[in-house]
Formats: C-alpha cells, structure tokens, sequence
C-alpha cells in the first residue's frame, strides 16, 4: 500500500497530476482545486488511497489526512466511488463540506457531476454522524447568502480564502448581499 508521496510535480492535466518521487514517476488523481494550483517542478507532499480494481490500480492523492479520511468515509458509502468522492472533495475546502454534511445541505453535494439527490442523501444519511470526528471547530458555517457572495468575490479576481476570510469579519446583522459585497470589498482593498 503507498500511503504517502513527496516530490516533483512532471506534468499536471485535468484530473491527475504525474509526480516524480527519485525518478519513478506516479499518476495521482487529485482534487480539482489543488490541481489548479500545481504547475511542473512544484514540490509536494500527498496523502495518497490505492484504489485496486480488477482493471486498474488507481493512486488519489490529497494535500491532509483530514482530506484522505473523508475521501475514505465516501467511497464507504454504497455507490460512491473514488472519482465522484474526488470529485466532492475538490468541490471546494473540506471545512465546507463538512459544513454542508453536518447541516445536511443536499443541494451543495449535488454541485458534483454524477451526484444526483439520491446519492446526496444517502452520504449525508451515513456521514452526518462520522464528521464529528474532524475539528468541528474549523468549520465554516456560512450564511446562506454567503455563498453568492463568495462567487462574486472570486469572479472579481479574489482567491476563495481571502474572500472567506473577510466574509468572516462582516458582522451578523448585515443581511442584505449589495451590502455584504461592498463590506468585503472594504475589508480586501485593506489588505
């Protein structure tokens, strides 16, 4: 079993990445918002899950243990397997998707390309209770209109973390979104 890899990122397409580890090279399929990040000659260090089948031995590679112990959990749950749960997990940070699993947000899981309701329902029917074991205390808990304004942040060129990071100081009693916008848009232009 190869439980962890640290090397030199060779080339990186859609949904893997080839990382060379003293001179053998490694096909790692990783979330979508860390291949976005990696380019060639980038160090890096993975937690990687060896998926055996009877056609393939698939490696799938994840930045934390948090990450690679709730990529497990999902392949755990009846008809879901290794792609849709990268494709899950890459959806954005896993404090979000914890978040949306411990709320039971149905309709965020359901953002993932083969992930229909039922499917939705069933990971959070069989997760909710499993996801107190990660630090509840770093999840993000968002308000519902959090989540527009998030995107509109990142489609004015903010990176998702710095845009949460000022969505966290705007006080509660500020609901309406034009309001929230220019908020963060306040609080980024200070940094």
């Amino acid at each position: 079993m190869i439980a962890h890899l640290s090397g030199t990122v060779l080339t990186t397409k859609n949904i893997s990445i080839v990382l060379d580890v003293h001179g053998v090279g490694y096909r790692v399929f990783c979330p979508q918002r860390i291949l976005l990040e990696l380019k060639a000659g980038d160090e890096i260090s993975l937690h990687t899950h060896l998926a055996v089948r009877e056609d393939a031995m698939d490696l799938f590679g994840f930045p934390t243990e948090d990450e690679l112990e709730l990529f497990t959990l999902l392949i755990g749950v009846n008809g879901i397997g290794p792609r849709s749960a990268l494709g899950i997990i890459g959806l954005e940070s896993i404090d979000k998707l914890l978040g949306a699993i411990a709320r039971g947000d149905i309709t965020y899981l359901t953002k993932v390309s083969g992930v229909g309701k039922k499917s939705a329902e069933k990971i959070v029917l069989e997760l909710k209770d499993k996801v107190g074991r990660f630090d509840i205390a770093n999840m993000e808990e968002f308000r519902h209109e959090d989540e527009d304004v998030l995107e509109a942040l990142k489609t004015l060129g903010y990176r998702t973390d710095e845009a949460r990071q000022a969505l966290r100081l705007i006080p509660e009693e500020i609901k309406e979104q034009g309001e929230i916008i220019r908020e963060a848009l306040k609080l980024l232009s200070r940094q």
